[in-house]
């Protein structure tokens, strides 16, 4: 009897197995999850480390409705002594991989900035693969014409706004800046562009992807690419898709793009696609300002380096992009 019992474990084991491998083949989802839990834990720890690093005396103004979504909120962070001040804002998209993250993310971060004299904003929007492209795009241009209509309430200068993401947030407004100064472009997405361009300051661009052709199909971070884009476009194919072509913001790009910021670390897989970017930006006469790093910078440069600001690089990445968002901001008047 117990031969059969041991037989009918290992039937049973095969088959669960069986059924675990079929979930990954034939779905995202639990790829997805566990990637979810990931960046969950890492941004809770990201949180911690840079509290030290914040003013305690930020004003919060959190789960502002910018649509009808329920992922459709944004977070607004002030400075102290804001009274009737019109100030310029960043407009923040945070990353994840399209499949995961939060704007919660970003509070730790975005009150430092915000202790620079600018009103940060963290933009929610709806993760793949329950939303699939270009709903972020769609959804962040709706949360900057929501902050453009209530720019009084918010205390923003909507003649200085700047837009910026990381990882996947960095090609979400790498794409809707590009829509802005082009038509044809932003008839492509579905995009009707919310600010003018003369509003649109710059674009901070960290650690993202902008060509989907350019991504390498083996490496480390070869998977975790593949489940993205699979959840993300809804296909597993990343050469054949023509919302591929769309996705790849680097071909679409003008004269018109805004001003940008360009970052990445030295050991980031994604490295190629900022280098890409920033050449691709540049080629049009935009100006182009771009903090990279020797390959052999030690300590090595991980993804979304940025965030440490207890490393030599994080402090450097922060100082470069305050003096970009300073520089630029100055240029027009407030009302």
């Amino acid at each position: 009897m117990r031969v059969w019992w041991v037989g009918y474990i290992l039937v049973g084991l095969a088959v669960v197995a069986a059924a675990i491998y079929a979930a990954f083949v034939f779905s995202p989802w639990p790829s997805v999850l566990l990637i979810r839990h990931a960046f969950h834990r890492d941004a809770v720890a990201r949180n911690l480390a840079l509290e030290k690093h914040a003013p305690a005396d930020i004003g919060v103004m959190g789960d502002q409705l910018y649509g009808e979504g329920q992922d459709e909120t944004l977070d607004v962070y002030l400075p102290a002594g804001v009274a009737d001040k019109a100030l310029p804002a960043v407009v923040w998209v945070h990353g994840g991989g399209f499949v995961a993250g939060n704007k919660d993310d970003l509070s730790g971060y975005l009150k430092i900035l915000a202790g620079h004299g600018y009103v940060a904003v963290a933009v929610g929007y709806s993760l793949a693969p329950g939303a699939r492209y270009p709903t972020p795009v769609l959804q962040a241009n709706k949360a900057l014409a929501f902050l453009a209509r209530n720019a009084g309430r918010y205390h923003i200068d909507p003649n200085r706004l700047f837009l910026a993401g990381d990882s996947a947030g960095a090609q979400i407004v790498a794409q809707l800046a590009a829509t802005v100064g082009n038509p044809a472009y932003a008839a492509m997405v579905g995009v009707s562009p919310a600010v003018a361009p003369a509003q649109l300051k710059g674009v901070a661009l960290f650690c993202g992807v902008y060509d989907a052709s350019r991504v390498s199909p083996e490496g480390p971070f070869a998977s975790f690419i593949r489940t993205v884009m699979w959840s993300y476009i809804g296909t597993k194919r990343l050469d054949d898709d023509p919302r591929l072509a769309e996705f790849s913001v680097n071909r679409h790009l003008t004269p018109q793009f805004p001003p940008a910021f360009v970052s990445v670390g030295n050991a980031d897989p994604l490295a190629p696609q900022s280098t890409l970017i920033a050449g691709a930006i540049g080629a049009q006469g935009v100006s182009t300002d771009t903090l990279f790093f020797p390959e052999d910078y030690s300590p090595a440069l991980p993804h979304e380096y940025q965030f440490d600001l207890d490393t030599k690089a994080g402090a450097e990445a922060l100082e470069r992009l305050l003096a970009f968002l300073h520089r630029l901001a100055g240029e027009a008047t407030t009302q």
